[in-house]
């Protein structure tokens, strides 16, 4: 069974709302079904809790079976809950609307801020892993919380490389641990996002115009201090991260076609866990 909290007026587009919480069981695509409060209120206490955050361009269909997928493949223990967040970063056409997401996924993060004060009080910890734009949500949230974020694990940041020691520097000081996985096979985040970042820093004033994303150049030298590395996906075959090799696809890929996304669930579990990384480089070793 795998949990959701979702933040969706529609499957599709739609505006924010005050979440509840879903769940889902297989086959695969998993249908859903609301959580009863009461369950909410009572399950999760004494649990680490990992939420894990979508990026832009995600309808609610794609991004359910992508968190089944990946809870699966986290294979958490009873101590612990991943928990996927359906947010309203899509719409009918695509890529025209990044510009305003940004105010979208912030909203979602306060909301999920107060959604964690009101019913998860009891849990024993809470942790997040993002992709893209999912990183302002989870940031926006930690900003918000009273208690200290255990685990945050930003994959592909769709935001400025300086957000750590900038925007989003309360938010750092309220995070243990910060763990960034960039990558410079990454042609969204080297090319779309020094033309539609700008325009959505007329909304929201946190830094520079063209500034690199975080997800393609990791942190700034000033940043670095706050993150765990090694941060940078290696340039070379097996590896060359696209982005959308981060989560699990919705389509399965063909045989031959390696499956970036399992690496980054192997490095997400062992940071969730506390365990080491595969030394020198960030992931296991590529399969035979």
């Amino acid at each position: 069974m795998t949990f959701y909290l979702n933040f969706r007026s529609a499957p599709v587009a739609g505006s924010v709302i005050d979440p509840y919480m879903l769940q889902s069981s297989p086959p695969d695509p998993p249908a859903v079904t609301q959580v009863p409060w009461p369950v909410v209120d009572g399950f999760f206490g004494g649990k680490d809790l990992l939420f894990a955050v979508h990026g832009f361009n995600v309808d609610q269909r794609r991004a359910v079976s992508s968190f089944a997928t990946l809870d699966r493949a986290l294979a958490l223990d009873e101590s612990s809950v991943m928990i996927g967040v359906l947010w309203p970063g899509d719409w009918w056409i695509p890529a025209i609307n990044y510009p305003f997401e940004g105010q979208d996924a912030m909203e979602c993060g306060r909301r999920l801020a107060a959604f964690c004060n009101r019913h998860f009080a009891d849990a024993r910890s809470i942790s997040f892993l993002s992709h893209s734009l999912g990183a302002r949500l989870v940031l926006e949230a930690a900003a918000n919380l009273p208690r200290r974020v255990r685990l945050l694990c930003l994959a592909a940041g769709a935001i400025n490389r300086r957000c750590l020691e900038t925007e989003y520097a309360d938010a750092a000081g309220n995070i243990d641990q910060i763990h960034v996985l960039a990558s410079h096979e990454d042609t969204v985040l080297r090319l779309a996002f020094p033309i539609g970042d700008p325009i959505s820093n007329i909304l929201h004033d946190d830094h520079g115009f063209f500034e690199k994303a975080l997800g393609y150049d990791g942190p700034s030298v000033a940043s670095m201090p706050l993150v765990r590395g090694p941060w940078q996906i290696p340039d070379v075959a097996p590896y060359r991260y696209g982005h959308g090799d981060y989560l699990p696809p919705v389509d399965p890929l063909p045989a031959q076609e390696p499956k970036r996304w399992v690496r980054i669930a192997e490095y997400a579990r062992r940071a969730f866990l506390g365990q080491p990384q595969v030394e020198p480089r960030p992931f296991p070793p590529p399969e035979a």
